[in-house]
């Protein structure tokens, strides 16, 4: 599981990390596909399942090697510095091109999202009874998440720590959109918007040299719930990785086709053609969340205007997003060859 890496090999892995992040931050698509395409999908849960008891108490008697090492510390690490990178910089410009031009943006993703399903079934030869079900469990579930209805927005800090919680699935379980599932419990605005926005504006403003935020209640409070969201997300993922660890070593062809079958379901969440449905009371009025955005009750899928010039837009970009699966994997394929011609030198 530990390999010797170049420095291309993890100057690639933290950009890998980086698309991941900006995956976590769009509603429908899931950073678990990324790695599962990226071809890190495997040692990302193994090495999360290290960070268990041996590791803390390798930790604790200052045997910091030993924790570097039993806990994959430097692959971890690169991939993490990747999302945090991306936080900070591409999801912002997802923000801006969600707002200014959506339905290229789902376009995009849904395109890759097919070429994941390709990519992902091309090598899969165990379709049996007991696969096909499985994948048509996967499926079933999928596009039953796709038609549920948001919540309302809930700061109570216990509900946040479970938000984190469930939200990081996006991380572990290719096909479930952690941001989606944030937008069912009412709270995609106030974690991956608000919280994030506020804690890049208290950065920016320490860098000057300016702590005016510790008399900004309302900013303190936002920072509270990203660290209560962020504690949850590192509990999650920690628990959810040794759940996934042991199904993935006992069940892997049966939990692949889980997984064919619920990013197939998920397709559902990111049709491009879609309006958004806000909630409102019985005069018509706009429902708001406690930062004064309209609350999103569900999303009105439609069929394009084909003589539209922006639906072919959209198709172009649906094209392009395959076109991108099917790059990275003749790029994956070629580097495994490279290397094998290597070592046999």
């Amino acid at each position: 599981m530990h390999q010797p890496r170049t420095f291309w090999d993890k100057f690639y892995l933290v950009i890998k990390g980086l698309v991941m992040g900006a995956a976590n931050k769009v509603p429908g698509v899931s950073g678990g596909i990324v790695a599962f395409v990226g071809g890190f999908y495997e040692e990302f849960i193994y090495s999360l399942q290290k960070v268990n008891l041996k590791a803390f108490k390798l930790l604790f008697n200052g045997r910091f090697k030993s924790f570097f090492r039993y806990t994959n510390a430097n692959f971890l690490a690169l991939l993490v510095s990747g999302m945090l990178i991306s936080y900070f910089s591409v999801s912002r410009l997802l923000d801006y091109f969600l707002d200014k031009k959506e339905l290229f943006v789902w376009a995009s993703f849904f395109g890759m999202i097919l070429g994941s399903i390709y990519y992902i079934s091309k090598d899969y030869n165990h379709w049996n009874r007991q696969t096909i079900t499985a994948g048509v469990v996967g499926l079933l579930m999928g596009l039953s998440i796709s038609f549920l209805s948001p919540a309302k927005e809930n700061d109570n800090l216990l509900f946040i720590f479970f938000c984190g919680i469930i939200s990081v699935s996006g991380m572990t379980l290719p096909g479930l959109s952690g941001s989606f599932i944030l937008i069912l419990m009412g709270n995609y605005v106030l974690l991956l918007v608000d919280s994030v926005n506020a804690l890049y504006d208290t950065l920016a403003e320490v860098f000057r040299g300016d702590f005016s935020f510790w008399q900004n209640a309302e900013r303190i409070r936002t920072l509270k719930i990203l660290a209560v969201f962020t504690l949850g997300s590192a509990t999650g993922l920690v628990t959810l990785s040794h759940l996934l660890g042991y199904v993935l070593k006992r069940y892997h062809e049966t939990t692949t086709a889980v997984i064919i079958g619920f990013i197939t379901g998920s397709l559902g969440v990111l049709w491009p053609w879609k309006q958004t449905i806000y909630k409102t009371d019985a005069l018509g009025n706009f429902l708001l969340d406690s930062n004064g955005d309209k609350i999103i009750r569900n999303y009105q899928r439609y069929w394009p205007d084909w003589t539209s010039m922006e639906t072919w837009g959209a198709v172009f970009f649906i094209i392009l997003g395959i076109f991108v699966l099917l790059a990275l994997d003749w790029y994956g394929r070629n580097r495994k060859e490279r290397k094998k011609v290597r070592a046999s030198r």
